[in-house]
């Protein structure tokens, strides 16, 4: 059987927020739920640091992350794709 392999690492979209670090980015990821009291749609957001090898993403694009194994302290995630380059000024 020649199946294609499916990744079991979960994936996210976010926006970077920051490309001051060297090889990382900050990615904000938003999510919306619904309150389990009140019934209402809130946006709940965290933030990833992200694994950017040749530094090619900057503030405001939208970019789709990967788990992977931890490559530092606080960051496990390495970004897959550009999803949309942020708008020129």
């Amino acid at each position: 059987m020649t199946e294609a392999k499916t990744s079991l690492k979960r994936t996210l979209v976010g926006k970077v927020v920051s490309d001051k670090r060297a090889k990382t980015v900050t990615v904000l990821v938003e999510r919306r739920v619904k309150h389990p009291l009140y019934g209402k749609i809130v946006i709940k957001s965290s933030k990833y640091h992200a694994h950017d090898e040749n530094g090619q993403y900057h503030m405001g694009d939208v970019i789709e992350i990967q788990e992977s194994k931890p490559i530092s302290k606080t960051k496990n995630w390495i970004v897959t794709r550009l999803v949309e380059k942020a708008a020129e000024v």
